[in-house]
């Protein structure tokens, strides 16, 4: 049985702390993407670092296990929808925090229409209006691969499933309804 895995930060905080490039860099993306804060910013770089790294070991690598993995990881990528299925180690190591930032439940939410902005989109996610695949995903920094992307759908337990309710964004494609105004010409008395 053994003792409970012990938890670990899952990202590394920056090495210089006062880098007004860095700060307005992470300020963007965190306002741009409705991040609830860095730590998101900076988890989303550890993965996308790890990544990176895979591939710089792979490219380097020899042998049948090198072969292997290399096939692996650009299978796991493909599916991501991060990299083309005909893609090569090089392409990987083209990746920016931006694709990854892309592929985030929160974001696809949005880009899919079930939500206006990105804060309502993260709000969806946790009070649990959204499903992906039949299942509740509360963690908007879920990545969502091509293959449950036109899975995702309001829950059937929620009020937000009603097409009718004022909080839904309108289907995309559409706008939303306009009030149509007539102008009545004026009457002309005859005299």
């Amino acid at each position: 049985m053994g003792d409970p895995k012990k938890n670990r930060k899952k990202h590394d905080r920056p090495l210089h702390p006062w880098r007004k490039e860095r700060i307005d860099a992470e300020k963007s993306l965190v306002k741009q993407y409705g991040l609830k804060n860095k730590r998101e910013v900076w988890q989303m770089a550890a993965v996308l670092r790890s990544i990176r790294d895979q591939a710089k070991n792979l490219i380097a690598a020899r042998g049948v296990q090198a072969e292997r993995e290399r096939g692996l990881l650009l299978s796991r990528l493909a599916r991501l929808g991060l990299v083309s299925a005909s893609a090569k180690l090089d392409d990987v190591l083209g990746l920016t925090l931006n694709n990854i930032l892309d592929r985030r439940l929160q974001t696809v939410v949005v880009r899919k229409g079930l939500a206006k902005t990105m804060n309502q989109s993260r709000q969806f996610i946790v009070h649990t209006h959204i499903v992906v695949k039949d299942k509740t995903i509360t963690r908007p920094s879920y990545l969502v691969p091509n293959t449950e992307e036109p899975l995702i759908v309001f829950s059937q337990a929620s009020k937000l499933a009603s097409v009718d309710h004022p909080v839904r964004a309108p289907p995309a494609g559409k706008s939303s309804a306009k009030v149509e105004v007539v102008k009545e010409e004026p009457k002309v008395k005859s005299a």
